[in-house]
């Protein structure tokens, strides 16, 4: 005997999010101000009030139908009843937050004592998002800051906390560096700022080749690390990327 088929009837959920979806009220306002939404752009500006529960009240929506397009039975399956929304909220509050939430608040600091010696941070723990696969990106990454009487100092925390703001959003590694590098920039005025990022691919170690061994690592140069091959080297040389 064959078993009833699900109703054919769009649950109250669905009907909601297609007669007035969020997304479509977000994506207006951005396409209004003439911005992009790129993967890893941040959002947050067009996002209003109470927007960003509704948002994940649709994610989840949408999400229970790629589950049932890939045949999962989650109602009779216990572990993936609440899958949906355990994916909406994953996505929303935590490894694609960087597009949805304001920027950290980081309280910048006069140089009042000059400092104009090499600074550098980390290594810092990145987790990001491959935008290619959305598959996970696990690294660390290094700053290197050459400050001036003019540069604003900020607390040692603020770095790992712009940096998981950045690199929380679907990401290819070689944007993203450059992104974080132009918010340092911003931030610290810097005579001299470098970056430099290593980390593991896992839409390679899971798909396609397989191989869990190869890293991709890669830099930006800004100011006097881009001039004075020197201090480049001494920067490298401190951050001993084998350790």
């Amino acid at each position: 005997m064959n078993k009833p088929s699900a109703p054919a009837v769009a649950s109250a959920a669905e009907t909601a999010v297609d007669a007035d979806p969020v997304s479509a009220r977000i994506r207006a306002r951005i396409l209004a101000a003439g911005q992009r939404f790129h993967a890893n752009d941040n959002i947050a500006d067009f996002i209003e009030a109470g927007e960003l529960d509704a948002l994940l009240a649709e994610v989840e929506t949408r999400m229970q139908g790629v589950l049932e397009s890939l045949v999962i039975d989650t109602a009779g399956d216990h572990n993936t009843q609440e899958t949906a929304h355990r994916v909406a909220k994953m996505f929303l509050t935590e490894v694609f937050r960087g597009r949805y939430a304001a920027p950290p608040a980081v309280t910048e600091f006069p140089n009042v004592e000059r400092l104009n010696e090499l600074m550098i941070v980390g290594p810092i723990t990145v987790r990001s998002t491959c935008s290619h696969h959305l598959c996970p990106i696990l690294g660390r990454l290094w700053i290197g800051l050459m400050p001036n009487e003019h540069s604003n100092l900020i607390g040692l925390s603020k770095y790992n906390r712009l940096a998981d703001w950045v690199m929380s959003r679907p990401q290819i590694q070689e944007e993203a560096i450059t992104q974080l590098a132009d918010l340092l920039m911003g931030k610290v005025s810097p005579d001299g700022l470098a970056v430099v990022f290593e980390a593991d691919h896992f839409c390679m170690h899971w798909r396609g080749v397989k191989d869990t061994a190869t890293k991709m690592v890669n830099s930006v140069m800004r100011g006097s690390f881009l001039k004075d091959a020197a201090l480049r080297r001494e920067f490298l040389a401190l951050i001993d990327l084998k350790r």
